[in-house]
């Protein structure tokens, strides 16, 4: 299988979170359905924390194991850096974002207004935070691309195959993930395709570079931003959560969004073994 082939099916797999962001054109769900979707959604990114940081230790523990304490302690020490930049720097640039719209607001209800027809766009909590899920989950899945690119560059073919597969299947959960703040906003086609190309496009790119580069350092970095943006993500989510009456069904939502983050990456490590 050529290098183009294996790219193609890194892309494949990253476009499958196309199949979840129709769910963000819901024209009116009822308040238990959104309820329900925004905790599903915070269960997959609580799961997605977890997988990226336990991901992101494996080289580090492996260091330790061998009595390598200089590698451990500079991998460690990338991973602490790049976690602390992806969740501060979603917490500035957030931050950036509500302030510019506040100075919007300022300029007199017909603006306001504009921004609230726009569907959802960049502008609003909704729509910066649909954003934000998509920027965490892309860095998260070039992380995904670059163990393809790893395993067809060591000769591994059928795992390439097979992680395609299952990084595919987990993508599809993600979309759900990116558009549940979005339900009843009814945001553009082309807003979606963005969000879509932001969370899904960086497998295409990660199978590109993962399959000339195989770098442990490269991919912790990537894995530390990643699980800095999803947390912030989370506690974004979870005090939407906390203002909601409805704690039975958000907490069959979360449980629902593990139960599918753990499933989807059960058929990753079956693919694996």
């Amino acid at each position: 299988m050529s290098s183009a082939q294996i790219a193609l099916l890194g892309g494949i797999a990253g476009l499958t979170i196309f199949l979840g962001l129709p769910l963000g054109r819901l024209r009116t769900p009822l308040p238990r359905m959104k309820a329900l979707l925004n905790a599903t959604a915070t269960g997959i990114l609580i799961f997605l924390l977890w997988d990226v940081l336990a991901h992101a230790w494996e080289p580090i523990d492996s260091a330790l194991s061998h009595d390598r304490a200089g590698s451990a302690a500079g991998k460690g020490a990338v991973l602490a850096v790049a976690l602390g930049i992806g969740l501060l720097g979603l917490a500035y640039v957030d931050e950036s974002a509500a302030r510019r719209e506040k100075a919007a607001r300022s300029f007199g209800p017909g603006t306001a207004a504009a921004g609230e027809l726009n569907g959802a766009t960049a502008r609003g909590p909704a729509g910066r935070l649909a954003l934000t899920i998509a920027i965490g989950i892309g860095l998260h899945n070039f992380a995904e691309g670059l163990a393809i690119g790893n395993s067809a560059a060591g000769g591994e073919l059928s795992l390439a195959v097979l992680l395609v597969i299952g990084f595919g299947l987990h993508n599809a959960t993600e979309g759900f993930g990116i558009v549940a703040p979005l339900t009843g906003q009814r945001p553009s086609w082309g807003y979606l395709a963005l969000l879509g190309l932001i969370g899904g496009g960086p497998t295409f790119l990660g199978t590109l570079v993962g399959q000339s580069f195989v770098n442990d350092t490269l991919s912790i970095a990537f894995l530390g931003l990643a699980a800095g943006s999803i947390l912030y993500v989370v506690v974004e989510l979870l005090a939407v959560a906390r203002k909601s009456t409805l704690k039975v069904i958000t907490t069959w939502g979360l449980f629902l969004g593990l139960v599918l983050g753990f499933a989807t990456d059960a058929i990753v490590t079956a693919a694996g073994a």
